[in-house]
């Protein structure tokens, strides 16, 4: 096969890790919305995309061995093809929290004892905004501005402390509510593990470009809840 045929090929999975990208985050976005009216209706087609997302990343995973296989690509080749690979999986990893959020918006009910909190919504837009320049970054070959998203973390870190807070009021003042508390707060949680893996992605451009690996300037990251 021509040299041709691989930078074809190469590009075209760089194209589905963006087609992909732009999905997860759909589903991101979609989630949350439900959470925040309490829409039973649509967490079953959250759980359905879920799947898809799984199964595209199944699909761009073999792919991409494939052609490792199949051709001989050289260093900075192998450094794209491994980004590609790595991103897909943190992608994957977004679109299982986006599952967990639509669990817990069942878990919640029709009418839970606490109100959402109003800060999840700007976490959810921060996280969106992050993942969509970093896919950017990705396509662009751009290691400059994937260097300063993950500073970005801080604003999420920020909002999460602010509906830790705003829960534990609701828990002082009625101690029945921490169970939905509790369940807000693990949605809180897959938001802000969300920024981390576009940390992740960002560190992996960085390296895809300059064959340098280390950890970007960020705050201190928690341990998240994944998909219930």
């Amino acid at each position: 096969m021509t040299r041709l045929y691989f930078e074809q090929e190469m590009l075209r999975l760089q194209e589905q890790v963006l087609l992909y990208g732009n999905t997860v985050e759909n589903a991101l976005r979609d989630a949350v919305a439900l959470l925040m009216t309490l829409d039973q209706a649509g967490t079953e087609d959250i759980m359905e995309r879920y799947r898809e997302i799984v199964a595209t990343h199944g699909r761009i995973e073999d792919d991409t061995l494939a052609l490792i296989a199949t051709q001989q690509p050289m260093a900075t080749d192998l450094r794209l093809l491994a980004a590609i690979l790595e991103i897909s999986s943190e992608l994957e990893r977004i679109g299982d929290y986006a599952r967990g959020i639509a669990r817990i918006t069942q878990l919640l009910g029709d009418n839970p004892k606490v109100p959402a909190p109003q800060a999840i919504i700007p976490m959810v837009t921060q996280a969106r905004d992050m993942m969509l320049r970093a896919l950017q970054c990705f396509i662009h070959n751009d290691a400059q501005n994937a260097r300063l998203i993950p500073r970005e973390d801080d604003a999420v870190d920020t909002l999460f402390r602010q509906v830790e807070r705003e829960l534990m009021n609701h828990i002082i003042a009625d101690p029945t509510c921490i169970e939905h508390a509790n369940y807000y707060l693990w949605a809180a949680h897959n938001l802000e593990r969300s920024a981390d893996r576009v940390t992740n992605i960002c560190e992996r451009i960085v390296f895809t470009v300059s064959g340098e690996m280390r950890e970007l300037e960020t705050t201190m990251r928690k341990p998240g809840i994944s998909g219930i």
